[in-house]
């Protein structure tokens, strides 16, 4: 399982981090991904990491982890109107390990 956190209120031009956490696996090892669902629409894949790969760069969007810790970010610098959505993790190890979390609600607004 893994547990997303960090999600809130945050003004447009404003950043914001999000944290997913693996408590029960070593995170390290695992494909580790975002993904967003807005009201109305299909969840839609923001950006990925490879295991061994520690940080990735997509448009606003970095996705980064640190050696040592069971924990990947998702930084979105500078946020706007249409990043509101609920965030999720997703962990796959293989075709056997596949993680989702309970997401993360983002809203930004003014």
């Amino acid at each position: 399982q893994v547990v997303e956190s960090g999600g809130g209120l945050v003004q447009p031009g404003g950043s914001l981090r999000l944290s997913c956490a693996a408590y029960s696996f070593p995170l390290s090892l695992y494909y580790v991904a975002w993904y967003r669902q807005a009201p109305g629409t299909e969840r839609k894949l923001v950006v990925g990491i490879q295991s061994g790969t520690l940080y990735s760069v997509k448009d606003r969007f970095t996705i980064s982890r640190e050696n040592g810790t069971k924990t990947v970010y998702l930084d979105i610098n500078p946020v706007e109107v249409e990043d509101t959505a609920v965030y999720y993790c997703n962990a796959k190890l293989g075709h056997q390990r596949n993680f989702w979390g309970q997401g993360t609600q983002v809203t930004v607004s003014a």
